[in-house]
């Protein structure tokens, strides 16, 4: 028993040296200078290839720190995280490229980048063909996005990425208002109306310029109405009145035996 314990202790003491001698898989890249490591992650990059692009980009920053490609290198990785679908990377290499290099000239890109990262949309135009409804959503995202956009826009009015940025704002703008409006419609059919005033109130202060908020006004009204608050109901419909008089919440059919707000 002696000699068998022996030859099973030599036999895997064999193996672990024969491990130890396999040659180890070698960097092609070590030899490549900075150009050709970044021309290369740059390549993978545009191929669709993010992992790949990643690994170049991530080998060029700690061998080469500094210099023109390690901070196109910083912008690019922030690029291809977010393409893998690793958000929290994306913004962290966002936030450090800007913390880094807030003069730089494409600073602003990596502004417009961190907005897009929050942006959630389905394929076509911001999900307009879709129409999908975004207020079925976390808007942590897209208040993140929004304020993205909007430091975008603060910092940088005659960027090239502005415009674009701006169209996507009025976007988010009216999708947090319609999910205000979305909750609030939700609270009135379960009969708490306060709540429903608070969240449509939200929208109105925060979203004035939203389309949504012709219904937080009808809503507004119902909620008033349904609580017996004669004054703050008719002040809500003065005010609906006055900013959308030819609402579709406004107009009675012939026979209808009911106030226009009451809509449930």
């Amino acid at each position: 028993m002696r000699n068998v314990a022996l030859i099973v202790v030599l036999f895997f003491s064999l193996i672990g040296t024969g491990c130890g001698l396999l040659p180890k898989e070698r960097d092609e890249t070590l030899a490549w200078s900075v150009s050709r490591l970044y021309s290369e992650a740059r390549s993978a990059l545009n191929d669709g290839s993010f992992e790949t692009a990643i690994r170049h980009y991530e080998r060029l920053q700690a061998r080469f720190p500094y210099g023109h490609y390690a901070q196109q290198a910083q912008i690019d990785i922030a690029y291809a995280y977010w393409k893998s679908q690793d958000p929290v990377s994306a913004l962290a290499a966002c936030d450090r490229f800007i913390r880094l290099h807030p003069n730089h000239p494409h600073v602003d890109y990596v502004y417009y980048l961190r907005g897009l990262i929050n942006f959630k949309e389905d394929p076509g135009y911001f999900g307009w063909i879709s129409r999908q409804d975004m207020t079925e959503r976390d808007p942590r995202g897209a208040r993140e996005s929004f304020n993205a956009f909007r430091e975008l826009v603060t910092r940088f009015p005659d960027s090239k990425y502005t415009p674009d940025a701006i169209m996507r704002m009025q976007y988010l703008v009216n999708s947090l208002a319609l999910l205000e409006v979305h909750v609030a419609r939700y609270y009135i059919k379960r009969g708490a109306y306060v709540a429903a005033v608070n969240r449509a109130q939200y929208a109105l202060v925060n979203y004035p310029e939203a389309p949504a908020i012709e219904e937080a006004l009808s809503i507004m009204v119902t909620a008033y109405d349904l609580m017996g608050m004669d004054d703050l109901r008719d002040g809500a419909e003065r005010v609906m009145r006055k900013n959308f008089p030819d609402s579709a919440h406004l107009t009675r059919g012939p026979g209808q035996k009911r106030r226009w707000w009451r809509l449930w």
